[in-house]
C-alpha cells in the first residue's frame, strides 16, 4: 500500500492526517520488503515533510508508546537535549555531554535517544562505554530521573513500532539518505519532556520543526542549526560560525533569528577540534570533558550548547550564564561524579525490546 504513496509523494502531494495511521501500520509491520518502506521514507523526504506530517507521525506514534511512569511537578521543566544527525561531520557526541553537565548542574533531563544509525557512536552508543546502563525499562528509568535527575531513554524499550522500521532507515542511511525518524526521535521522548534544545542539519528546518514541538505542547524550545567553515551545517549550536535559531516561550512567543556566539570567550577553533570517532574514542573524549581536564575547543562546544539547555530550562537567564554555570560544572568534577552514580545504578525490572 505504500507504493502509491511513493507515487503522490513524488508528485508533491502532502499526506493527510487520516492516512498516517494506515502508512505508521504498513512501516511498523513486517508483511512489507525493506526496499518499499525505505522508498517510501526516500519520497517524503526528497518533497520535503510538511510541520503537520510530522506532527501527525509524531502523535500516532506517541499513541502507540509504552508510557513511562514519571510525572514531574508542574513547576519543573524536563528537558531533553538531542541532535537529530545527518550532518555527516562526525563530530563527538556533544548533545549527550550536554545533558550530563545540565543534569549536573539540577536540571531533570530526560535524553531519549538510540544507537548509531546515520554515525559511528549514537547516544546509546556511548553512555554505554562510559559505563552506564541504557536498556532500561520505564520503571527504571523512572526511578533514575527520580534518584539522580537523569535517565536515558532507549527509544527500543519504548517504542515497539521502530522494531520493524529500523531495517528500511538503516538502508536510507546506507544510501546516504536521512528520514522522517531523524526529526521524529527527538518529538517522541516518552517524558514529554517540557524543554528543548534540538538541532538540525539544515537551517531551514528550524522554523518547521520548532512549530512542530509547539503543536505537542512543549513549553519551551530552541531549534539551532549551527554553521561551519565550507557552508555545512551542524545538528548543534556551532561556535565556528552564526547559528539559526528558532524558539519560542511560553511568556515570550515566537521568534526567528540568525546568531553569533561571537561575545563569548571562544578559542580559535576547526571542525577538526570537534571530531569524534567510535564509541570507545567518544567516551574518552567525554571522561576528559567532564573530568575538567579538556580545555580545547570541545569544551567551548559543550560549554554553548549547555549554556543554551540550561537557559532554555529556564535555570539561567541567559545563555552567557548558563556558560558560566556549566564551566563551573566542568571544573568541580560534578558532572563525572554524576556518570559514576549512574554506573553504580541497578536495574530492578526488565521488559521486552
Amino acid at each position: 500500500m505504500l507504493r502509491r504513496f511513493i507515487d503522490s509523494l513524488a508528485a508533491r502531494q502532502d499526506l493527510a492526517a487520516d492516512e498516517i495511521p494506515g502508512i505508521i501500520d504498513a512501516l511498523a509491520g513486517d508483511a512489507l520488503p525493506v526496499e518499499d518502506k525505505a522508498d517510501f521514507l526516500t519520497a517524503l523526504a526528497t518533497k520535503g515533510e510538511t510541520p503537520a506530517e510530522i506532527a501527525g507521525f509524531a502523535l500516532e506514534l506517541r499513541r502507540r508508546s509504552v508510557p513511562l511512569p514519571f510525572q514531574a511537578p508542574s513547576t519543573v521543566e524536563v528537558l531533553d537535549v538531542c541532535g537529530t544527525g545527518g550532518d555527516k561531520l562526525n563530530t563527538f557526541n556533544i548533545s549527550t555531554t550536554v545533558a550530563l553537565v545540565c543534569a549536573a548542574a539540577g536540571v531533570t533531563v530526560a535524553k531519549h535517544g538510540n544507537r548509531a544509525v546515520t554515525s559511528q557512536s549514537g547516544s546509546a552508543d556511548v553512555l554505554e562505554a562510559l559505563g552506564i546502563p541504557v536498556e532500561l525499562s520505564p520503571e527504571d528509568a523512572a526511578r533514575s530521573l527520580h534518584d539522580h535527575r537523569f535517565a536515558f531513554l532507549f527509544a527500543p524499550r519504548f517504542h515497539p513500532a521502530f522494531r520493524h522500521i529500523g531495517p528500511a532507515r538503516r538502508l536510507c542511511a546506507e544510501r546516504g539518505q536521512r528520514t522522517l525518524f531523524n526529526f521524529l526521535g527527538p518529538l517522541l521522548n516518552p517524558a514529554r519532556p517540557s524543554a528543548q534544545l534540538l538541532g538540525v542539519s539544515r537551517p531551514e528546518l528550524t522554523e518547521p520543526v520548532a512549530r512542530t514541538l509547539q503543536q505537542l505542547g512543549v513549553r519551551r524550545a530552541m531549534v539551532v542549526s549551527g554553521q561551519v567553515p565550507g557552508g555545512a551545517f551542524l545538528d548543534e549550536l556551532s561556535t565556528l560560525g552564526d547559528n539559526t535559531v528558532a524558539e519560542f516561550y511560553q511568556d515570550r512567543g515566537f521568534s526567528t533569528s540568525t546568531w553569533s556566539p561571537a561575545d563569548l570567550p571562544l578559542q580559535t577553533a576547526s571542525l577538526a577540534d570537534l571530531a569524534g570517532g567510535d564509541r570507545f574514542q567518544n567516551a574518552a573524549l567525554i571522561e576528559g570533558l567532564l573530568r575538567g581536564r579538556d580545555s580545547s575547543p570541545r569544551r567551548d562546544a559543550v560549554l554553548l550548547n549547555a549554556g543554551a539547555a540550561l537557559f532554555i530550562a529556564g535555570a539561567t537567564r541567559s545563555i552567557a550564564e548558563g556558560w558560566e554555570t556549566s564551566l563551573g560544572i566542568l571544573n568541580s568534577g560534578a558532572a563525572w561524579d554524576l556518570v559514576l552514580a549512574l554506573r553504580q545504578f541497578v536495574p530492578r525490572a526488565t521488559t521486552a525490546a
